[in-house]
């Protein structure tokens, strides 16, 4: 049994007598891309801590369909925007995740290899890792989540510090991934990348889910005046809401 789907219900989220996230639910299911979309400050990241459970929300609850499992790290791993990497070379990177996660030294090696040529990163295995440029440092924090083979991956804009020849580097490894047969939940606030990647749109804005549907649907015809205004790169006013970002 798959720990899909993933169920968000009336998730809120206050810090500091304020609201950061409110009434938010969503079904997280199937095989597609799912992009957190919005501008910065819509609270897409701190959603993404929630559903990898670095964050407690406040209100609501987050259901895996397989909780026990959900727990794993085999079963659904996390990517940030900057990568955290330990002081050793490339292969020993990935070597450590799968060390700590219990498999054989005989599974190790199979599994960095793989991970090695699925992140393009065969030439650099011996590199120290932080000495690596940032597309090569993001390329090996997706490689070493990939390895254990989650079933459901979670990036947090990881293409933010990226140039553009980076940029497509990384999202062609993450189609790979999505090939493979991983689930990815990814938060975007580029509105290209989202139209390159994403099978399902989850559009934000301070704090609160507006709009959930495939991409084709939301980027030809949003409902809410807020994606609207986004589409357009404007900043939405109304009902009393301020013009700046959150």
């Amino acid at each position: 049994m798959g720990v899909l789907p993933l169920t968000l219900t009336g998730i809120g989220l206050t810090w500091g007598g304020r609201i950061l996230l409110r009434n938010i639910n969503h079904v997280f299911a199937g095989s597609s891309v799912s992009v957190l979309l919005g501008h910065n400050g819509s609270g897409k990241t701190l959603l993404l801590k929630i559903c990898h459970g670095l964050v407690p929300p406040t209100t609501g609850t987050v259901e895996w369909n397989d909780p026990k499992r959900a727990a794993l790290p085999q079963v659904q791993a996390m990517v940030f925007q900057k990568p955290v990497l330990l002081r050793r070379s490339v292969e020993q990177n990935i070597r450590h995740v799968l060390k700590a996660c219990g498999f054989s030294k005989a599974e190790r090696g199979r599994r960095v290899r793989q991970a090695l040529e699925m992140g393009r990163l065969t030439d650099l295995a011996g590199r120290p890792a932080r000495k690596l440029s940032g597309g090569e440092q993001q390329r090996l924090a997706l490689a070493r989540a990939w390895a254990v083979r989650p079933e459901v991956l979670i990036l947090d804009e990881p293409c933010t510090y990226l140039d553009p020849g980076a940029t497509y580097e990384v999202e062609t490894i993450i189609s790979a991934f999505y090939e493979a047969g991983t689930k990815i939940i990814m938060a975007t606030h580029d509105l290209a990348q989202a139209r390159r990647l994403a099978g399902e749109i989850v559009f934000m804005h301070q704090g609160a889910m507006l709009e959930s549907s495939a991409a084709e649907e939301f980027f030809g015809d949003p409902k809410s005046p807020q994606a609207r205004a986004f589409l357009e790169g404007r900043l939405w006013v109304g009902e009393g809401q301020p013009a700046a970002e959150n």
